[in-house]
């Protein structure tokens, strides 16, 4: 699995005009699932996202989790994290899991971030929709996360 992830003020995302995710302080997790990928590298890519220390104590520090602060998480999946672009100029994204293992693993992760931050401070995205992604970065702060490296 692959996260792109980025701190944010606020993040929502549309679908035909109609916001079906938001979250305010907190994480804007853009997701990949590839090939191999299971429920066991969902929770442990959750894990690592949920203690990562970006955001800011007291004293200006970057020690605090997503949990530490309360925060919250939009969750959007996005096979395009998978784009293989080493030949020609049209990326492939054959490296990207199929539509239906895709859809579940995504779907797990979602549950898992609920079950870690609690009801109403996750938002999702629709998997497989063309959606407007809107955010404020915080920061900016980004983190690049692969499974494969963890």
């Amino acid at each position: 699995m692959r996260a792109l992830i980025q701190r944010v003020r606020h993040a929502s995302v549309t679908v035909e005009g109609e916001v079906t995710g938001s979250c305010g302080k907190g994480l804007l997790v853009l997701l990949g699932v590839g090939h191999g990928d299971d429920e066991a590298v969902a929770d442990k890519l959750w894990d690592k996202i949920l203690g990562l220390r970006i955001f800011e104590d007291e004293a200006g520090k970057t020690n605090l989790s997503l949990a530490n602060v309360g925060g919250e998480a939009l969750i959007v999946s996005q096979f395009t994290l998978y784009a293989n672009c080493r030949r020609g100029r049209r990326p492939s994204f054959t490296d990207a899991a199929a539509p239906d293992v895709a859809s579940t693993l995504y779907e797990h992760l979602c549950e898992r971030a609920e079950q870690s931050l609690g009801a109403g401070h996750v938002g999702r995205g629709v998997f497989g929709a063309m959606m407007d992604v809107a955010l404020v970065n915080d920061g900016p702060f980004t983190i690049w996360l692969d499974t494969d490296e963890l």
